[in-house]
This record gives C-alpha cells, structure tokens and sequence, in this order.
C-alpha cells in the first residue's frame, strides 16, 4: 500500500470546527468553567478555529429563578472575562451560552471570544414560553436591540466594551459567522436566514433543547433543511450531562450539517462531555452561492439586491488555525458520488433513489415517444452496460406507455471485435425482455468504406474505429426512418465529458437517454434493475454488469477476447466520475480535486491519480465541440453537460491554466513512500 506526505499544507478553503458538549453543573460557574476550557484545549489540539458550546453553559441552561440572583450573574461574567484571557495567543473563536444583565434586563447571549477579547454578544430574540419552556419569566427578547438607536449599541461586559445585538456577524479567518440561540432556528423565518443572506456561511446555534420522543429527527431534519435552505454549514450544539432532570431530559445533541448533508453527529445520552469536529468547505458553499442566482436576487424583506446587508456590522473575531487537512480530514470524501448507497441512507432510501433514476429516464423517453407519435424506437444492443441501461428504461417506458415491446427494435451488429459473451448477452437479454432483434454484420459495409476512402484496413487507427461507429450510427437511424420510429441514444454522462465518443456516429441520436448518467451510475443501476425490475433476466444483467467496457472495435485475439478495454485507455471510470463531479459542481480547481481524490482513494498511488486526471483536464476541454452538439436528453441529478442545460463553454476553451496548476502546485511537492 502506498500513501503520500504533500509537503506543500493548503488550507483549501477548508474550515474546521467543533461542537462540544460540556458536563455541567447547575449554577457552579467554576466547575462550568474548567470543562468548557478543557474542551477547547482539546479542540485547540485538534487544530479547529472554531468551537461552539451550548446555550446558557456557564450557568447551566436549567438554573430557573436563580437567574434573578446577582451573585450568580456576576459570577457568569467574572467566567466570561476568564475565557478571555485563557483564549490570549490562542487562534480559536469560542462560541459561549450566558446570562447578560443590561439596563434592568436579562438576555440569553451567546458570547463570542477569541485572541483575548469579548468580540460581541448575541443575544435570542425568540424566547419560548409555552409547553415546558418558561423564558419569559427571566429573559428579555434580543429584539430590543433591533429598534431606533438601540440596534448595535456597545455595552461593558466581563472588561469589554462590545456590541450586543442579533444583527452582528463575525469573520473567522475566511468564514463569516452567524448565530442564532435555540427557538431562533425553530420559528417560521429563522435569524440564520437573514444572517445567510447578508453573507455568513458559518451559521452557528446555541441551544438546550430537551429531549421528548421524535423530537430527534425533526430536530436532525430542521437543521439539514436550514443548512440546504441557506446554502451554509450549520453548527448545532445542545446542553446534555448535568442539567436538571426534575421535569425535563436534556441529551446532549450536537450536530454539523453542510448544505442538507450531515457531515457529523454526536452520540445522545453519553455520560459527561463530548466533542465532534468536522472540516467545512467553504468554497464549495461559495461556488453554489454564485450559481443559484435566485439566492442573490433578493434580500430576505423583499427589497431589492443587496439593501439587506448593510443592516449587520461585520466584525473581525479570531484568526484561522493553521490546520494541516493534509494529514487528518474530520470530513468524508465520497469515492462514488453519482451513487447511491451512503452509509447513512438504509437500503429502502437507495431503492427508493435508484427507481427515482430510472423514473426520469422513463418519463422522458415516454413524453418524446408520445408526442411525436412513434410507431417504435430503435436501439442498438451490444451487451455492453450503455446499450443494456438504454433498453431497459426503453421497455420500462414501452410499458408506462402501454404498448407491446415488440414494437422495440433492438439490433446487434457485430463488427471486427465483437466478442461472444457481449454477442450472446445481447440477444439473450432482447429475447428475455420481449424486443424484436435484428442483426446486422457491419463487416461487409465497413470494408467497402475503407476501400472508398482508401484506407488499409491493417491499420487500426481511429479511422478503424471511427468507420465502425459510423456505420453502426447509418444502419439505427435508416432502420428508425424505415420503421417509423427514434433512435435512442445510448452513450452516457462520462463518455461524454471525455470525449469518448465518435463524433456523429454513437455521439448521435434521437433522444439520448442516459446522457444525465455516469458510468460509475449505469453499471449500479442495471445491477440494481436485475435484483428489483428484471428478476427474469437476473442473470444475463449480472453478466453484462460484471463484462469489462470496451467498445469493441479492434479485432479480437485468438481466443476471441477483446484486446480493447476502455479503462486502459482513458483511466478508471470511478476516477473519472469523481473528478466530473468535483470539478463540475463546485468548481474546484485540479490541486484541490487531488487533494480530494488522494483522501477518497487513499489505496491509488497518487501518481496515477494525477495522470488520470491531466487525462481528464485536456479531454474535457479538447472534446467540448462534441457536447455542444448533442441531441436531447432527460436531466437526472445535478452535473449534466447539456448545451441547452446547465453546462455552456466555447468549443475552443484552453485547459492552459488547469493544467498548469497541477504543473506548480503538485508535482513534486509529495513523496510516495512505502507503508
């Protein structure tokens, strides 16, 4: 096994952060104190720049009418002004839950500090007084702070003139911070989504929320929403171990959510304190931000682009750690991410996201087959995985459509490489679904070509090939204008950003099915068609699932195998789709997509990493001629190519400058060793 040590430490837009949950102690200040500071000596080992601790954890959440108590009140700030001066010298900003007595009125803040200072206190402006909740009782509602002249007033706390008010966000090396407290998050228009569109990215609550049945998912599913709703990363911690349990149970939940997706989550009920960290992206955040132009068309109150933002002051709170991602990462790369099959989704949600897949393919094909009054579709069947995708969303959509299968017109035509098992599988599988099967040999027709246009038919060039594709193309779209019908393109999403396509010859359809799909994609979903769809032709799918690709057009060795594996050639379609994916939905540059391809593929030697992905780059940019021409298709997830969708690019674009930064950034700046 080989790993690297890149010597060259970027920070990647990366941000890493924690979510501690203290043990406490109900209105032992000193004891709430030392593990808050315990905690965050742990985070600060783990280099994080930002450390987010529950709502009203210097006091304990449950202290009731004991914060009427001065003594306790001026305790609670004594603590605060000692977590400054621990924070001294130190490049973390802690996130801190305590009671703010001002002008005979208490506030739920949350404090934040960092380098030595109080940089500001935000106090809660929903305070819930129903059911088991009694806020009202001690606390005033941080919406005195929005009125006239009160909106951004400096106060004097724990030895600091700072600012208290909601409207306050705070800049932690590249992040901009936002924070809410509790009920803020669970009201119909949260703080955070005003805080969102002013710019922060970072949104950060402060809560001690307690626990009653079902209460978890929902809490799990506010929170991913808000995150997705927002296009932020969302921090969420709740008080656990130490509050009273009189009448309520607090569990301790801390939570980190990205954009809808939970990156970590903390284990409820655990005795005493815990702690989860996770690396955010805020580039990816940023990149998403830029594209949904709906995000940044409006500000939250309605009003035109941008009169929102002057309403929250920015303010500068601690420096980034200089955190080494290269050497620990708290976040998961997902080496396949067009597939579904996390590790958090159960198999009813995968089952559930494959049939979905095939329901847009389905419905696409059926809507274009109707409206132009198709009497048949026509396909080309080789037995590879395209060609077996292709018909089987065509015959699902036959059936959708309540027409016989018959009236498909699947056709093989076997070429200078075909091979038995892929010949085989083809009519095995056109007889097990019902098609009519055709066979047309392109032999004959292809050596007249090459006599036309003089070629030497010894010489297996990409004319060879490209001759072959071309007449394969002649024969589906002659027999579809004989026959009354289309021709259903079966070439998928991969293929496409390389470029692995002849150009008008399987380049070309009528309607391009499975243009949405990746490789990485198709070959799970035909697997996941045998098992749920097809049972009858389990085994022949199976088969083709597990052939190897290669589009068969040089001949075969003499035992009739191919000598033409696709992945030899252009580099494993699981890379491929991984740098497709990155590199299309988020905009990263090359360095940072090996970066990431070296975590989600930790067993790969790094130099075949980035060979395959210089691979990628000059094809991607080389063959854009081929996508700007491309016949319809159906959009399945979120990368699609379509020059009607959502890629457009000149045919002529340079990948000079992708390429060169893989040229200064990364070679030789790692060392390959040996484990």
């Amino acid at each position: 096994m080989q790993s690297s040590n890149y010597s060259n430490m970027k920070d990647f837009s990366l941000f890493r952060v924690a979510a501690a949950v203290p043990e406490v102690k109900v209105a032992d200040v000193e004891f709430n104190l030392s593990g808050i500071i315990s905690l965050t000596n742990s985070a600060i080992g783990e280099k994080a720049s930002l450390i987010a601790f529950p709502e009203l954890c210097i006091t304990g959440y449950t202290c009731a009418d004991l914060f009427g108590q001065d003594a306790l009140l001026s305790a609670a700030e004594q603590s605060v002004s000692m977590l400054c001066e621990y924070s001294k010298g130190k490049d973390i900003t802690i996130l801190v839950g305590t009671p703010v007595p001002f002008r005979g009125r208490l506030y739920n803040c949350a404090a934040v500090i960092a380098g030595g200072h109080l940089k500001g206190l935000v106090p809660k402006i929903w305070l819930p007084t129903y059911g088991e909740f009694y806020e009202g009782r001690w606390f005033a509602s941080g919406a005195d702070f929005l009125n006239g002249t009160e909106r951004g007033i400096e106060i004097g706390y724990a030895g600091n003139d700072v600012p208290i008010s909601p409207n306050l966000l705070f800049e932690v090396g590249k992040a901009i911070v936002g924070i809410e407290i509790c009920e803020d998050l669970w009201t119909p228009i949260p703080p955070s989504s005003h805080q969102a569109m002013a710019g922060a990215d970072v949104l950060v609550n402060l809560s001690a929320s307690n626990e009653v049945l079902m209460k978890e998912e929902y809490r799990r599913q506010l929170v991913g929403q808000q995150s997705a709703r927002t296009v932020s990363a969302y921090l969420y911690t709740s008080a656990g171990w130490g509050e009273s349990t009189q009448d309520l149970v607090y569990a301790g939940a801390a939570l980190v959510c990205e954009n809808g997706t939970v990156l970590a989550e903390n284990r409820r009920f655990q005795k005493r304190s815990s702690i989860i960290y996770s690396d955010l992206d805020l580039e990816k955040l940023s990149v998403l931000r830029q594209k949904m132009s709906t995000f940044n068309s409006m500000s939250p109150d309605g009003t035109a682009e941008g009169k929102y933002c002057p309403l929250y002051r920015h303010i500068k709170a601690g420096k980034a750690a200089a955190t080494d991602f290269e050497a620990k990462l708290y976040r998961f790369v997902d080496p396949h991410p067009f597939v579904p099959g996390g590790s958090s989704e159960s198999d009813k949600e995968r089952d559930a996201r494959c049939n979905e897949i095939i329901s847009l393919q389905v419905s696409g094909l059926a809507k274009r087959l109707s409206h132009i009054n198709c009497k048949t579709a026509a396909i080309g069947v080789s037995g590879g995985l395209d060609s077996t995708l292709a018909l089987l969303v065509t015959a699902l959509a036959f059936d959708y459509l309540g027409w016989e299968r018959s009236r498909i017109i699947g056709i093989t035509m076997p070429g200078f490489g075909t091979t038995k098992r892929t010949h085989s599988n083809a009519d095995d599988l056109m007889d097990a679904l019902g098609v009519t099967s055709r066979e047309t040999s392109i032999v004959p027709a292809v050596k007249q070509h090459f006599k036309d246009i003089s070629h030497n038919p010894d010489v297996h060039d990409v004319t060879y090939e490209n001759c072959q594709a071309r007449e394969r193309t002649q024969i589906l779209m002659d027999v579809a204008n004989q026959e009354d019908g289309i021709v259903v393109g079966t070439g998928d999403l991969s293929e496409l950003a390389l470029g692995w396509a002849t150009y008008n010859g399987d380049h070309m359809s009528m309607y391009a099915v499975n243009a949405g799909v990746p490789k990485t994609l198709v070959r799970h979903l035909v697997r996941w068609a045998a098992e749920n769809k097809f049972p009858s032709a389990k085994e022949i799918l199976l088969d083709i699932v597990d052939t190897p690709v290669s589009p068969e057009l040089l001949p075969t060795d003499s035992k009739g195998r191919t000598n033409q594996i696709t992945e030899d050639v252009i580099g494993p379609y699981e890379l491929h789709d991984f740098f497709l994916y990155n590199f299309f939905r988020f905009g990263y540059a090359p360095d940072k997509i090996f970066f990431l391809a070296r975590k989600a593929f930790p067993e790969t030697d790094p130099e075949v990493i980035m060979k395959w992905l210089r691979t990628f780059i000059r094809r991607f940019f080389g063959q854009q001629f081929k996508r700007s021409c491309l016949p319809d298709c159906p959009k399945v997830g979120s990368v699609t190519l379509s020059p009607r969708g959502d890629w457009r690019m000149p045919s002529d674009a340079s990948a000079a400058l992708f390429l060169s930064i893989l040229d200064q950034d990364c070679p030789h700046k790692y060392q390959t060793i040996q484990n």
